[in-house]
């Protein structure tokens, strides 16, 4: 990862709410990590974690480094980067909710000469407006000329639309919105960013993006994972919060924003909000015909006999919960009026895979010699891989080799990993840096934030006014039965992951 042109971030002190758990020693350290390394970050970034864990700095410097070395990242980065961050890591036990940490941090800010602060709540969510509130008691949330304060926020943001609208006018009574990074770790990934650059940068692409020459477009998020030991969390949250007003949307709104009059974070930002605001709101009867959602039933997953979701710790008796959905939506514009949006996700499912599959129209009239003119062809398409193998890779017929004029469909293929080095990156580089020099084009904004809830409402209604269960599907597979008839009534079907060049996670 070399960014030698890219000047460091700013002097900052990235507080860590969370310090000693899961999020911070697999992602938020291994990328600072990983910024020092390339430059990124340099010597004035501190990190100071905040934790209810009994010890001092040396605990946490310890902790962290235990499980570094431990783990495959150790391979990403060098001792001496390791070392220069290492002393700079600094830990305050106590409890969030409470006055006496916020003293500390208050004072341990105004020792520093730049002031600059970025509150990073790696918690769970029921905390995130508590300590938005202690922090703005505390007056650690003001800016001055010289300094800045900006907090970050994982999702969930919020479990519906009442509850993000809640808490965003909650934060947003002590802090601007530009002081405000809600986190979508998929924006982080090179495929997505890339999305604008392949369609704006590329006019045989930009030409034909608009319902006069596209079909429909796929969605896919799947996951081999089961839920394994966060039955509680996943029980109260189900597939469709988990992943579709987050990180479905934000694919969906990459693809079918308009181009913005400039690149700044602002002009993405509402051209992105505009595609949310446009999706299609759903009455009860056409929530319940545009929707599926799943449960994985027992059996064999990743050699590993798997029982079946509903016995699962800590999962209550007789859950409703799902582990998959499919939703057919449409975006009410003029250049998508029309045009079907396909989305799916969960887990358990046959590979880890996320994708982006625009189908183009099929061509008006196709006669070759010695074939009639009805001659099925494959239709164009252009597939946005995700993840693992991130890559584009564009789908046309072609003469196959002989006397007669046969078509077979072919792919053109690019894969980041043939090119570039981005097999090191945790995906969170660009947010932790874009977070640090202040630009929020990664990042959603509370208006986008409530849209996607709005438009997945009649979905969390329906399912709550119903006791009936999710349609089961096996482990292993890619859902239940009715999420290929949800499609294939309309006379298409869902692209197929192509398993044999797929990275398959462990089942944890």
């Amino acid at each position: 990862m070399s960014e030698a042109h890219i000047a460091p971030a700013p002097p900052v002190t990235l507080v860590i709410f969370g310090a000693t758990g899961d999020l911070t020693r697999r992602l938020l350290v291994p990328t600072i990590l990983n910024m020092t390394q390339s430059g990124l970050v340099n010597d004035s970034l501190t990190i100071l974690g905040i934790g209810l864990e009994p010890g001092d700095d040396e605990m946490l410097r310890t902790k962290l480094e235990e499980f570094l070395t431990s783990s495959n990242i150790k391979a990403n980065y060098s001792d001496e980067a390791w070392h220069r961050l290492r002393s700079r890591i600094f830990y305050f036990q106590g409890d969030f909710t409470q006055d006496a940490i916020y003293a500390q941090i208050d004072a341990r800010l105004n020792a520093d000469t730049s002031r600059n602060a970025a509150f990073y709540l790696a918690v769970q969510p029921r905390f995130f407006g508590d300590i938005v509130d202690k922090l703005s008691d505390h007056g650690l949330l003001t800016e001055t000329d010289t300094s800045f304060r900006r907090i970050v926020i994982e999702k969930p943001f919020g479990t519906d639309l009442a509850s993000a609208k809640a808490l965003n006018a909650r934060i947003l009574n002590h802090v601007s919105e530009k002081q405000i990074y809600r986190v979508d770790h998929f924006l982080g990934k090179e495929t997505v960013q890339n999305i604008m650059t392949a369609r704006f940068a590329n006019m045989m692409i930009e030409s034909l993006w608009s319902n006069n020459f596209i079909d429909h477009v796929q969605i896919s998020a799947a996951e081999i994972v089961d839920v394994g030991s966060r039955g509680k969390f996943y029980d109260g949250t189900g597939a469709l919060r988990d992943m579709v007003p987050n990180h479905l949307f934000q694919l969906l709104a990459m693809v079918a924003m308009e181009p913005p009059n400039s690149f700044d974070a602002e002009a993405i930002r509402d051209e992105k909000g505009k595609v949310l605001k446009a999706l299609r709101i759903y009455s009860a009867e056409d929530a319940a015909q545009n929707s599926v959602r799943g449960s994985y039933a027992a059996g064999p997953l990743n050699g590993n006999a798997l029982p079946a979701y509903a016995e699962t710790p800590d999962v209550a008796p007789g859950s409703t919960t799902e582990t998959f959905v499919a939703l057919k939506l449409y975006v009410d514009t003029w250049r998508w009026a029309g045009v079907p949006f396909y989305l799916r996700t969960g887990k358990a499912m046959t590979a880890r895979d996320t994708e982006i599959v625009v189908t183009f129209r099929q061509v008006p009239f196709a006669q070759f010699k010695g074939t009639g003119p009805q001659r099925n062809l494959a239709p164009n398409r252009l597939i946005i891989q995700v993840q693992p193998d991130e890559g584009l890779h564009i789908e046309i017929s072609i003469k196959s080799p002989g006397l007669s004029v046969d078509t077979v469909p072919i792919s053109l293929d690019f894969n980041y990993a043939d090119l570039f080095d981005i097999g090191k990156l945790t995906g969170y580089e660009s947010l932790l840096y874009d977070l640090f020099i202040g630009d929020q084009t990664l990042f959603q904004r509370a208006d986008s934030i409530e849209a996607g809830w709005a438009a997945v409402q009649p979905f969390l209604d329906l399912w709550a006014g119903s006791p009936a269960k999710p349609d089961t599907y096996l482990p292993g597979s890619m859902g239940p039965q009715a999420s290929d008839e949800l499609i294939e009534r309309d006379g298409r079907k869902w692209h197929q992951p192509d398993v044999m060049h797929r990275v398959k996670a462990k089942t944890p």
